[in-house]
């Protein structure tokens, strides 16, 4: 690795170092010059941000790939580092600075510390579903042109997996669970999905290249199941935890967070505490009768089917638009309802729903898809109402909704657009979106949507009990030793969710060690719609406060706080 590193070093230490920008203009064509080696070096993440001058490309997880990519994050470092942030930028500009190098000492920390590349088997075979799906799941080009992309790319596929058989090291057995749950679904989208998006290419020599193509993959996602069962699975003793250091390295990195573990544990624990309280509270109202389970209980047995759940959460959505407009909430920059659908196979195993919008720089589709997660086909019955009762019961379709997609996820989405900075086209912080959109949650009943119905109120109660357990979960699981199976009971117990959501959840909180940021992110943000109230006096409205956070794009939230408050 050493040696890979001097000779990528070697090449980035021949271009020539730039003076520091004097001036908004200066600073503007030198973030130009950075993000123009973007999508050679994401080419999978250039897609989906609408960027196509790579889309025949593959990322490179080689040991020259990575330190390549590593010299260049290391130069970019010091090149930034050199300009001083008391400088004659603008504020606005002067963010940007700080953002752009926050960026760059993320992807180190991962890179270097908490190595995912290194630990998680899916890492290679989701990435491998995902380079695909961003080419078929949108329209931005005819099919003429993306079935040579989708080509180019699965044919480099082979690559990839045998880039990740060497790169895994010491895994832990849920690590291998999950990429075994996960790899027969990313096979089927392979066989299936793939085919199906160019049925009408006439072309005979490009679908049988296609077809040519689709079967080399399918045959390196088959031979790498099969090195995940022989060669990890039967020593798969790896560690779940990422260490308290790493831990604290990333959320920093990712967040600007830099509060002391400890103090984060205590303000999730009394966060938690406080839900609980409240959850139980709600439940009295409902039903003063009966256990808070039992009133819980009660509300998840009124659940859509599987087979209605997207016409359901499709017919809703209109509803909650409207409901922004009359009360003033926030300002729409356009109408358009995102289109819901079933999350693609290779997504199911740890997303229950999620939001997948057109890159900024997307000009040719914007259709945003709003993904639900439905039962497996092959569940038990008795799993499959399970599931129902804890992710889609009626009271909970609409607090979904709410966060994926008014005004939530999407409507941050297209307040994009009317973002200027280049640098926040490309960088977000978790606990800014993710912060957003649960804070919506809470405060969209709070301005009176659902007419104070308390069977509404128990649904967003315990969607934020999930996401409370999350925040203390990613710390004891990663820095106290919790186990996967004390994760799963801890969501179960304490979170109040269903065994098959707790489950997943537990799943995921392996893979995503700080997503502890929907709860902290959505402290934060009522934080700072306090402290901007205050701040703004009698020109305050709420409509004023979201249209001002939203313009700033999804920054880390101190450096969001900053800008509302200088």
């Amino acid at each position: 690795m050493k040696k890979n590193l001097a000779i990528a070093a070697l090449f980035f230490c021949n271009v020539a170092r730039a003076e520091s920008p004097k001036s908004d203009a200066e600073f503007d064509q030198l973030v130009d010059e950075y993000y123009a080696g973007y999508p050679a070096a994401h080419p999978t993440a250039a897609t989906e941000l609408g960027l196509h001058q790579q889309d025949r490309a593959l990322e490179d997880y080689s040991p020259n790939g990575i330190a390549t990519e590593h010299a260049r994050l290391k130069w970019w470092q010091t090149r930034w580092s050199a300009i001083a942030e008391k400088n004659k930028l603008s504020p606005g500009r002067n963010r940007d600075l700080r953002l752009v190098k926050q960026s760059i000492l993320s992807q180190l920390v991962e890179l270097d510390d908490v190595q995912g590349y290194r630990r998680l088997p899916d890492f290679y075979s989701g990435l491998a579903s995902r380079t695909v799906y961003c080419l078929i799941k949108r329209d931005f080009a005819p099919a003429e042109k993306r079935i040579e992309s989708v080509i180019a790319r699965q044919e480099k596929i082979p690559l990839l997996l045998a880039a990740g058989k060497h790169n895994l090291g010491r895994v832990s057995k849920v690590a291998v669970d999950v990429a075994l749950e996960e790899i027969p679904s990313t096979i089927d989208f392979f066989e299936k999905d793939v085919p199906l998006a160019f049925v009408g290419v006439k072309d005979e020599t490009k679908k049988a290249r296609l077809t040519a193509s689709t079967e080399k993959a399918v045959s390196a996602l088959k031979d790498y199941e099969q090195f995940i069962k022989e060669k990890l699975a039967p020593h798969a003793d790896g560690p779940i935890a990422i260490g308290e250091t790493t831990f604290r390295k990333k959320l920093f990195a990712d967040e600007m967070v830099d509060a002391p573990t400890g103090a984060l544990l205590a303000s999730a624990e009394m966060e938690l505490q406080r839900l609980q309280n409240q959850f139980h509270a709600t439940a009295k109202l409902i039903d003063p009768q009966h256990s808070f389970r039992q009133v819980q209980e009660e509300m998840t047995r009124d659940h859509s089917t599987p087979e209605n759940v997207i016409v359901d959460v499709q017919a809703r959505l209109g509803a909650l638009r409207q409901f922004l407009v009359d009360h003033k909430i926030v300002s729409l920059p356009n109408q358009t309802l995102p289109k819901v659908q079933e999350t693609p196979p290779f997504m199911r195993a740890m997303s229950m729903a999620s939001m997948e919008t057109p890159g900024p720089f997307e000009t040719h589709s914007t259709d945003a898809f709003y993904s639900v997660t439905l039962p497996e086909k092959g569940w038990k019955k008795e799993q499959v109402e399970d599931y129902m009762r804890g992710a889609f019961n009626q009271p909970l379709l609409d607090v979904v909704s709410i966060h994926e997609a008014f005004p939530g996820h999407y409507v941050q989405f297209i307040w994009l657009p009317h973002v200027k900075s280049t640098v926040r086209k490309f960088e977000s912080a978790a606990s800014n979106a993710e912060g957003w959109a649960h804070y919506c949650e809470q405060m969209l009943l709070d301005e009176g949507f659902g007419s104070g119905d308390a069977k509404l109120r128990l649904g967003q109660l315990q969607d934020a009990l999930l996401r409370a357990a999350r925040y203390v979960v990613s710390i004891r699981m990663h820095t106290r030793d919790m186990s996967f199976d004390e994760a799963k009971h801890f969501f179960h117990d304490q979170g109040y969710q269903s065994e098959k959501v707790a489950e997943m959840e537990a799943k995921r909180g392996t893979e995503d060690p700080t997503y502890l940021y929907y709860t902290f992110g959505k402290l934060e943000v009522l934080r700072l719609r306090e402290d901007y109230k205050k701040k703004m006096g009698k020109k305050y409205s709420l409509q004023k406060f979201h249209d001002a956070f939203l313009l700033e794009g999804a920054m880390p939230l101190p450096l969001v706080r900053e800008a509302l408050l200088q």
